[in-house]
């Protein structure tokens, strides 16, 4: 199995939306809808192309991981950018592979290269902290509702990058398309059944869990 990493290139977005669809499909809401933020993300101005990478094997796309710029608003008003990455999607047949832990890995490494300071992300803490991701309550940074979810990561790329970044969490407009399109975006791709599976409700409990 040879596998390659590469930043994602104009001729592979509509695969790389393809795996996405497949990737997120039922798990958190009936159908998905990551396909159509990584679609909206590219045309924002917050979208970090360097960042953007697809991992092939044997030549083929078999996942994608997409990062953009964020921020962390002190209480005094100041605005302290970091980045942060999703959505992150390895093809379903080639899960459990390891692939997913290569991409991520080596777009962390090229973040640090590129100098930038911090990620923040929203997801399973079991997923990440094997990166040394650690809840964002150690920090003091919040969700914009004041609240501290085990959900919400950090990971500082140099040692005390956070030192002196502390309130509240605001990730890109461009994560947060308008879904009033998603339906007629979706209709490009093959008709698939929306679901409602147990998983949804695992992740409805594990986005709402309070950092105690």
């Amino acid at each position: 199995m040879h596998i390659n990493i590469r930043n994602e290139e104009p001729k592979d977005y509509h695969v790389v939306e393809e795996i996405t669809r497949e990737a997120f499909w039922n798990l958190y809401i009936p159908g998905a809808m990551e396909h159509y933020i990584a679609h909206e993300l590219r045309k924002h101005p917050d979208f970090i192309k360097e960042l953007t990478f697809v991992i092939e094997v044997d030549g083929q796309i078999v996942g994608s991981i997409f990062y953009s710029h964020a921020k962390v608003v002190s209480p005094d008003g100041m605005e302290h950018k970091i980045i942060t990455f999703g959505p992150v999607s390895i093809t379903p047949r080639l899960h459990r592979q390891r692939l997913g832990r290569k991409l991520i890995t080596h777009s962390i490494e090229a973040a640090k290269k590129a100098g930038y300071n911090a990620i923040i992300i929203g997801g399973f803490p079991y997923h990440y902290k094997p990166y040394g991701f650690e809840g964002s309550k150690k920090f003091g940074i919040s969700m914009p509702d004041g609240k501290y979810y085990t959900g919400i990561m950090a990971l500082e790329l140099y040692k005390g990058a956070l030192d002196n970044i502390k309130g509240v969490v605001h990730f890109s407009p461009g994560m947060y398309p308008d879904v009033s399109k998603l339906d007629e975006f979706d209709r490009q791709f093959p008709a698939k059944e929306k679901l409602v599976t147990p998983a949804q409700a695992l992740f409805e409990k594990a986005a709402s869990e309070i950092d105690e």
